[in-house]
């Protein structure tokens, strides 16, 4: 830099950040505001990003482009420095050797807020240590049609979990602040409404009325908005016929108007490009960009013809000159903020004890081994000592390292620079038991899953893009199945690990079945036949449908893809080395014609079941088994007469029965007797953790704010309404299984 420059305000530190932004903001050209808006893909033209669309910001970076962005950053005029974004999901996802922890919905099912926020706060040490300043997450979206592609990035189905574990993922991403050299970015997506598909279609048309968005879909994003998480990204879908990047009531109205959002707007993939080439809304990319500016996006992801299509909106007059300003001084905020201007964070040359720590792996061991959901238990786990000798492990996930940490990561095919994570990070539930079981331990594949092929509509979207290949179903394989059933013959016990793998979901890719596919139901069948106790270990994204012999094995978990230590800890969990603790997020289907499946579903329809088949799931929220008993008990109100401004006080007593020690998860459900509209049958409002020894009895302290126990009436107005009211306590959302104390509020 010259001497002049060294003296220009926005460079002097001493000056408050809304000095710095308006001084720089004045110096700048229209075509520098533009290309601030612009987040373009690293792993493309980085030098025309850069030098000519002067970009603000890059995504999907190699180590080796973080540090090439740079230095062609010092070669632009004003020298902002770039924000560079990743999808940073459970961990630092494309990052070689870093630490890949269970999916959000693995994370989900431990029910543990602190240990959610210890995750995103390594995986921000992580981040921040590599040059990334923003991870594009939490995703707040709530999971309800179970064929969508992406319910494995979701806590889950229930909108309160999801807040208090969102929350706690922000906190641990921002830190103290920004200005910690280890905080990042937090994104909150996508807003809002982007789950609720058509037949589980990616980003298909959300048919979601205003009052039913702030009955469900907005409570968790208002909460982190006013909590201060940095970012929103919007959603892909139109609502009501209007794509979320340009819905002026849910971005202006509400998120900036209603909640008083000041952070920063980001599109998802090409949300504006979308809007002229697949939603067909716009004629062409200058009215497309004129009506995202005009709605108040701030950065737009990975449409670079934006910046042309932006200064032909200003020459055309569809646009001002200055109405890109607001979003630009957002954008600088972030990065004076960020303190970029004075460290722009490249990688540091050293990240031995930063990043893959042994440290963080102790974490992720801890996260897994929470995460595990046992949903049936004949007795036959934990696996005896006295009564094994041989466990046959078979399967065509037993043995697979990056399958088992889902998408988003090493081996998913989101980042060209990375096949997949160091094998040697990975635990696979082989390696586990290997590792820790006092027996001989047998391998069968058993069956294969999937091919993919070339989509026959062609290679990319009209933006360029791969489209994603087409499933193909592996046939049965007779000799994988003998050489597996031969090893389960042999055996005192078989572990059965299933469930789906790459193609089968993420993005674009949603599944019309949510049953088994490939040659896992046919082994699983003659698994059975064998009559060696089966323990089914379902490895999947998602929810998903087993076939009716699994109703004759021994036992099922659920691991969701459990991250690098997931094969250990799912170890542990077979020996008895730890106790199952882990409670379902997310409701299963028994057959994917139930859909949707979630808790709480508004009441009010003809009977309560199918013709052909029962309504209720085949496990549901808040489920999961012990290797002990635990009783409920003697639920009584301190008070039963309240008003709106009280809280609701109670006790429940909550006794291990059994002979091993447990983790309880109290949880607390709110029932409205009579309401103005119709409502959800009940919804989950509190709950606790409580850990219990054998025979231990604990008188569990409840309390609850009447004001918390709210509906959204027919004029979109969240209201508490007097009458009468029942708080259901238990260990799932199942009603038989629920104590029930009534309560009314005058």
């Amino acid at each position: 830099m010259t001497p002049e420059t060294l003296t220009l305000p926005y460079l002097n530190a001493d000056l408050s950040i809304s000095e710095r932004v308006a001084d720089l903001l004045a110096r700048m050209t229209l075509e520098e505001r533009v290309g601030q808006m612009l987040q373009l893909d690293a792993r493309d033209d980085l030098e025309d990003h850069v030098l000519r669309r002067l970009v603000g910001s890059i995504l999907h970076t190699s180590p080796e482009r973080i540090v090439q962005a740079s230095q062609l950053t010092a070669q632009t005029r004003l020298r902002i420095p770039l924000l560079v974004g990743e999808d940073c999901v459970h961990g630092h996802s494309f990052w070689p050797g870093a630490t890949i922890y269970p999916t959000q919905l693995g994370m989900a099912a431990s029910w543990n807020a602190p240990l959610v926020e210890k995750v995103a706060r390594a995986t921000a040490v992580e981040v921040a240590a590599t040059g990334i300043h923003w991870t594009f997450s939490p995703v707040l979206c709530i999971a309800r049609d179970l064929r969508w592609g992406r319910v494995n990035e979701t806590f889950g189905e229930d909108p309160f979990l999801l807040g208090e574990l969102a929350s706690a993922m922000v906190k641990g991403y921002q830190g103290e602040g920004l200005e910690d050299p280890t905080a990042i970015l937090a994104t909150a997506k996508h807003f809002a409404g982007y789950s609720e598909t058509q037949g589980g279609r990616d980003a298909s048309e959300a048919d979601i009325s205003r009052r039913k968005l702030r009955s469900w879909f907005l409570p968790p994003f208002e909460r982190v908005a006013r909590e201060g998480c940095r970012s929103f990204m919007l959603g892909y879908q139109t609502m009501d016929g209007v794509p979320i990047s340009t819905n002026d009531w849910l971005l202006s109205d509400v998120l900036r108007g209603e909640w008083g959002y000041t952070g920063t707007l980001i599109t998802d993939w090409d949300n504006v490009g979308r809007m002229v080439w697949e939603q067909h809304v716009h004629p062409d990319i200058t009215h497309a960009a004129a009506a995202a500016v005009t709605a108040g996006n701030d950065m737009i992801m990975t449409t670079p013809t934006f910046f042309e299509g932006a200064l032909d909106a200003v020459q055309n007059g569809l646009l001002t000159e200055g109405a890109f300003d607001a979003a630009v001084e957002r954008i600088l905020t972030l990065k004076f903020e960020l303190g970029l201007f004075e460290n722009p964070r490249i990688p540091l040359d050293e990240l031995d004890g930063l990043v893959g720590t042994a440290e963080h792996a102790e974490l992720n061991l801890e996260v897994a081994r929470r995460s595990l959901v046992l949903l049936e238990n004949d007795g036959v786990l934990p696996l005896a000592p006295a009564a094994t000798v041989r466990v046959a492990v078979v399967g065509p996930l037993a043995d697979d390292a990056q399958t088992q940490l889902g998408d988003w990561a090493g081996g998913s095919g989101q980042a060209g620079w990375l096949d997949g994570q160091p094998r040697e990070m990975i635990t696979t539930v082989l390696d586990g038991l290997r590792e820790i079981a006092p027996w001989d331990v047998v391998h069968a594949r058993g069956a294969d899953i999937l091919t993919l092929e070339p989509d026959p509509s062609g290679a990319t979207w009209p933006d360029g893009q791969p489209r994603p290949p087409v499933v193909r179903a592996c046939a049965p394989d007779d000799a994988q199945i003998a050489e597996a059933v031969a090893a389960a013959t042999s055996a005192d016990v078989v572990v059965a690990v299933v469930g789906d793998t790459f193609g089968l979901f993420g993005e674009g890719r949603s599944t019309a079945t949510l049953e088994l596919i490939g040659g896992q139901n046919a082994l699983l069948d003659a698994l059975v036949e064998t009559g060696t106790p089966v323990v089914v270990v379902l490895l999947a994204s998602k929810p998903l449908v087993l076939p009716a012999s699994v109703q004759r094995a021994a036992a099922v978990m659920w691991v969701a893809n459990p991250g690098m230590q997931g094969g250990r800890a799912i170890a542990e969990l077979l020996t008895g080395a730890i106790e199952p603790t882990g409670r379902l997020p997310i409701s299963f289907a028994r057959h994917a014609g139930q859909q949707p499946t979630y808790y709480n579903q508004i009441r009010g329809q003809h009977g309560d079941r199918y013709a052909d088949l029962t309504q209720s799931p085949a496990w549901a929220f808040g489920e999961g088994r012990s290797y002990t008993s635990v009783s409920y008990s003697a639920l009584e109100l301190s008070q039963s007469e309240l008003s709106i401004e009280d809280t609701i006080t109670g006790h429940v007593t909550v006794t291990n029965t059994g002979a091993r020690p447990t983790v309880e998860t109290v949880q607390v459900y709110v029932r409205d007797a009579v309401t103005s509209v119709s409502w959800a049958d009940k919804e989950l409002k509190a709950y606790q953790q409580v850990s219990l020894e054998p025979g231990e009895s604990l008188r569990v302290a409840l309390e609850l704010p009447v004001e918390e126990c709210t509906l959204v009436n027919a004029t979109g107005t969240r209201v508490v309404e007097p009458g009468k009211f029942e708080l259901l306590v238990g260990p799932s959302s199942r009603n038989e299984v629920l104590l029930t104390a009534e309560f009314t509020v005058a």
